[in-house]
């Protein structure tokens, strides 16, 4: 098996063809020649298209490399959420999401209770969602989850999960396929928002499904063209352009990820700090166990919103933005949006591919200015 930097600049490229690019333009159509019968790859731009054909076999071989896995692509992370819950689950069915999980799952199990799916919740932490497969449909599992940074045994609530009769569905979307590969682990879908690491630049908006078996994938490719959650081509292109330099973001932002976080240890105004990489994170051990990258997101909480937002505005290499996963450090103070059960002070710090050296100074110089301006710098 090739490694995964190799994976990375090669995953989906088409054979090679005489005096044509390596990776081909994206394919701008809304349909196609079309003689006698229905039945070419490519018909109408709602269906399939070519830019997606090639990001698809992309994803597909960096989630589940040697398998024979299958990715759809959507429009947005959200698109492909909602793809699986409501391609796989009917009413009267149960569905057990993580009570931690990303800040809009909430209008999931809305919208999933709208349609008669009964609901359950847990946390991540101590595999809590063991306690409610009884009679489910499908699990939902999100390790690190979102903003929390708990981590999950996937193998364990997979097991479980398959001899109750449930599906299991992860969402990968801050490991990334290069920090974890859910469908090795024992998941039958592989979810995640292209929009963060995948790409890692904040310039588009994707998602995308990769499911182990045909009939999964066959469900959540008709419900993509029912509700019609495509993406453009031009994105596509760029998704699966950005893929070749993957595994350079995801080894410099882990490094500089647990950089920052060994020197917020040191920090007595930093409480809370999570980072699954970092040997005294409560979740470090079990991570090492299934994770192969640990992700850029550091979490941690400051000593109230003021002065979490003294330290967001004296920030200079760090922009105050929401999202994670770019080559550009972003944070934000997380209970501005509501949703999460997480502090006034929280911060959700999405760690980019600058100098570590740097982005370190910047970071300890503007809390010393957000204590200074409270009456105490430390």
């Amino acid at each position: 098996m090739t490694g995964d930097g190799t994976r990375s600049v090669r995953a989906g490229l088409p054979d090679p063809v005489a005096y044509e690019p390596t990776l081909p333009g994206p394919v701008f159509a809304a349909h196609f020649h079309l003689p006698g019968e229905a039945s070419g790859p490519y018909t109408y731009g709602r269906d399939t298209n070519p830019t997606w054909t090639h990001l698809e076999r992309a994803i597909a071989e960096l989630e589940s490399p040697g398998e024979s896995a299958e990715a759809i692509v959507f429009a947005s992370g959200m698109a492909a959420v909602s793809a699986v819950l409501l391609s796989q689950a009917r009413s009267g069915d149960t569905v057990v999401l993580p009570e931690d999980g990303y800040q809009a799952l909430p209008l999931i199990r809305e919208q999933l209770e709208a349609y008669g799916i009964e609901v359950r919740t847990a946390p991540t932490a101590g595999d809590a969602q063991l306690a409610h497969l009884d009679g489910a449909k499908l699990l939902w599992i999100e390790t690190p989850s979102n903003p929390g940074l708990d981590v999950c045994d996937v193998r364990r609530l997979a097991r479980a999960a398959h001899e109750a009769g449930a599906l299991v569905a992860v969402d990968n979307t801050l490991a990334t396929p290069l920090g974890q590969r859910p469908l090795d682990l024992g998941a039958d879908f592989a979810v995640a928002s292209g929009t963060k690491g995948l790409t890692g630049h904040g310039d588009l908006l994707l998602g995308y499904v990769v499911c182990r078996a045909p009939e999964f994938a066959a469900r959540v490719r008709k419900w993509r063209k029912v509700v019609g959650a495509i993406p453009g081509p031009m994105e596509a292109w760029l998704a699966h352009r950005s893929l070749a330099t993957l595994h350079l973001r995801a080894d410099r932002q882990a490094e500089n990820a647990l950089a920052l976080a060994q020197a917020l240890a040191g920090r007595d105004e930093v409480t809370r700090l999570r980072y699954p990489g970092l040997p005294s994170d409560p979740a470090h051990r079990l991570a090492s166990a299934q994770m192969r990258r640990f992700g850029c997101v550091v979490s941690f909480d400051l000593p109230d919103r003021a002065f979490a937002e003294r330290f967001l505005a004296a920030l200079r290499l760090v922009d105050d933005a929401t999202s994670f996963g770019s080559v550009r450090s972003t944070a934000e103070r997380r209970g501005r949006w509501g949703g999460d059960a997480v502090g006034e002070g929280f911060i959700r710090f999405s760690v980019g591919a600058e100098d570590a050296p740097d982005l370190i100074a910047d970071v300890e110089r503007a809390l010393d200015e957000a204590g200074s301006a409270r009456g105490g710098s430390r």
